[in-house]
């Protein structure tokens, strides 16, 4: 007979550490990481829960030059333009962040969803097939905290063109990207976000969230 596991106060205490300290990092070491060390939180990502257990994730591990580069290029064209958009008292504080890890980091995965994937038989996505694409953030984020777990950093880029990043890695038609993290140790480390800290924004209390009926 299966039994529960019982997680103690230990536990529970560090987990919520690890819920704190997990930071989108920009600033890597350029060392490479162990060569088990993606692999494993990949297949740490795969226990993620996905509607209708469609595990509609699809990880493709960019290693190649030429790709990242074209990655580089698209992010680079959707940054400047990002920048044009910026109000004139944002333009300068924008001009100044790190908003990617892209030249740094030992290694780059994009994570894209399957539109129509043929697990799971479309339970639970008819009323909202958005759901599909929250099973694969659900991933990342299942990635992420394995990562930070073990002093492994994830920066997600956003800025970024979906279908050129598709394009740039030949992806089959009808997988659609939703991030692209770059991996690695970090070189600093902070309590505080580096987006707080240089002034972009700040974290709100809770409360600002909940709203009851």
């Amino acid at each position: 007979m299966f039994e529960h596991p019982v997680f103690g106060e230990r536990f529970r205490e560090e987990l919520d550490r690890l819920f704190h300290w997990r930071r989108d990092v920009r600033r890597f070491e350029r060392r490479p990481l162990p060569e088990d060390s993606l692999p494993s939180l990949i297949e740490r990502a795969c226990c993620a829960p996905s509607v209708g257990l469609s595990q509609p994730w699809r990880f493709v591990r960019v290693r190649e030059y030429e790709r990242r580069a074209k990655v580089r290029a698209i992010f680079e064209h959707c940054n400047a333009e990002a920048l044009a958009r910026q109000s004139a008292d944002r333009a300068s504080l924008y001009a100044r962040l790190k908003l990617s890890g892209l030249d740094e980091a030992p290694e780059h995965v994009a994570v894209f969803v399957d539109a129509d994937p043929a697990t799971g038989a479309g339970l639970g996505r008819a009323t909202m097939p958005e759901t599909l694409a929250y099973s694969a953030v659900l991933a990342i984020h299942t990635l992420w905290l394995a990562a930070a777990a073990e002093g492994i950093g994830v920066g997600w880029v956003s800025i970024l063109d979906p279908e050129a990043v598709a394009s740039a890695l030949e992806v089959p038609a009808g997988w659609r990207l939703v991030g692209y993290l770059c991996i690695g140790y970090p070189s600093e480390h902070s309590e505080v976000p580096e987006l707080e800290r240089a002034g972009w924004e700040h974290r709100l209390p809770v409360r600002e969230f909940v709203l009851e009926r």
